[in-house]
């Protein structure tokens, strides 16, 4: 079983690009888990047709630890794929990624992490700027870590971070697996992401173009796999499959310091000194 956990900048695009990946990875026939570690809980909603469920959080909150089973924290949603969301604290009060620590916890308690799972996805809010959020990596529990990111300075600068935070966790054994780019059409994207990867000593594992068609199956509550199986964007979250599951390239990767990167930027032109 593989535990893979996708980061990226706040509104890169990662929970589509995770529950299309998944999507994809499901046609292909294998069994996965997709935990939501994200207090807004929209991991998984275009897996289970639009339907927000119940977070792992509420759940307890509701019923309490003891009457709490597996049947009510986990959906299954699109082609077998089971969907659970660790949810987070009532607003302004708590600690969000605590929902993550606690959610990871009773579903090996459990025994969510099933024998027959090829795969178990953690969507991860943000950067790595709170110890609850870094739990995947800093608890070992995902061993693949990939990165959204697209062409835009803030998106690079939260990599490169992200990267940081996989390189003071090593010791648990978390690996870079490589950079997907959800693209925004920025000038000369797929090249910086490409030396910006290198440079890390990794590799963009796919450059997923931007399409009108992602809308579209979200407003219709599907992923694109679902939506339009033989469209163009389809293929490309495919294809992205496939590169994960064939991947065998996996690294402590090498942050660059600050100055490296605005360099990097100002070389590919994306800003200017």
């Amino acid at each position: 079983m593989r535990q893979v956990a996708i980061y990226g900048k706040g509104g890169i695009g990662k929970s589509t690009t995770t529950q299309n990946l998944t999507a994809a990875l499901a046609t292909m026939g294998k069994k996965i888990m997709l935990v939501g570690c994200d207090p807004k809980a929209d991991s998984t909603r275009m897996l289970l047709g639009g339907l927000s469920q119940k977070t792992v959080l509420d759940t307890l909150r509701s019923e309490g630890d003891e009457s709490v089973e597996l049947d009510n924290l986990l959906q299954t949603g699109f082609s077998g794929i089971k969907c659970v969301e660790s949810g987070g604290p009532e607003p302004g009060v708590g600690c969000a990624g605590r929902g993550i620590i606690t959610s990871i916890g009773l579903l090996e308690n459990l025994g969510a992490y099933e024998n027959d799972l090829d795969y178990v996805f953690y969507d991860v809010l943000g950067d790595v700027v709170c110890g609850g959020f870094a739990m995947p990596i800093r608890e070992g529990k995902a061993k693949e870590i990939y990165i959204v990111a697209s062409g835009e300075l803030m998106a690079i600068y939260a990599a490169n971070n992200i990267c940081k935070g996989i390189q003071k966790y090593a010791k648990g054994g978390a690996r870079l697996g490589g950079i997907i780019c959800n693209s925004r059409k920025v000038d000369g994207e797929r090249e910086l992401l490409e030396a910006f990867a290198d440079r890390l000593g990794s590799k963009l594992i796919h450059f997923v173009p931007r399409d009108n068609i992602v809308q579209r199956a979200e407003i219709n509550k599907k992923t694109v796999i679902d939506f339009d199986p033989n469209c163009q964007q389809a293929q490309e979250y495919l294809t992205l499959a496939e590169n994960i599951e064939n991947n065998d390239k996996f690294v402590v990767p090498k942050p660059l310091e600050m100055d490296a990167l605005e360099s990097m930027m100002v070389e590919f032109g994306i800003i200017e000194l």
